[in-house]
């Protein structure tokens, strides 16, 4: 009978390298992360900004307005 051919095939089980595409380019990967960061900081200030508004206190012990005058010369 006639003898088959085989070609002496070595496996290549890890030993190619796949190289992974990056989600987002490196050209736009700062783009990226200064709209995230901005997006961020705008949502703190506005809910910062819309709480109530805080009530007034007593002022501190030893404070003078200065539109009011203590000290008398007459």
């Amino acid at each position: 009978m006639a003898k088959k051919k085989q070609k002496n095939k070595q496996r290549q089980i890890g030993k190619t390298k796949v190289e992974k595409k990056p989600l987002i380019d490196q050209k736009h990967k700062n783009t990226f992360w200064t709209i995230v960061i901005i997006v961020i900081l705008i949502i703190f200030f506005i809910v910062n900004n819309t709480g109530e508004e805080p009530e007034e206190g007593p002022y501190p012990p030893g404070y003078h307005p200065s539109g009011v005058q203590t000290d008398s010369l007459n």
